[in-house]
């Protein structure tokens, strides 16, 4: 008897235990999802910085190829403007060269 006894206080303590335990599992858990929901929001938070930073680097590479491309079209535009005036029967000879080629080729 004084094993079932024993066996019984054992059971008691351990359902006690185990309701405490459950108990501050349970704070555990809270607080645990409190941190990741703060963590959540501050991860949002780099990603959303991060992603304006790309979007800006990007924005600003693209403003430098645009004048890059703009630079080089002026370029061609003023040499092609300058063998014109230096050479005009030579270009105008090309011009209908070419003229006839695009007649010939778009005909059929």
């Amino acid at each position: 008897m004084a094993t079932s006894s024993r066996a019984q206080k054992n059971t008691d303590v351990t359902s006690t235990d185990l309701e405490k335990d459950i108990g501050q599992l349970r704070a555990d858990m809270a607080q645990l999802v409190e941190h990741l929901k703060k963590m959540g929001e501050q991860s949002g938070s780099a990603a959303r910085k991060a992603a304006n930073e790309g979007v800006e680097q990007l924005r600003v590479q693209g403003e430098a190829a645009m004048r890059s491309v703009r630079d080089g079209a002026e370029d061609i535009e003023h040499q092609l403007a300058s063998t014109v005036r230096e050479r005009p029967i030579t270009s105008l000879a090309l011009a209908l060269g070419a003229g006839f080629l695009i007649a010939l080729v778009t005909r059929r």
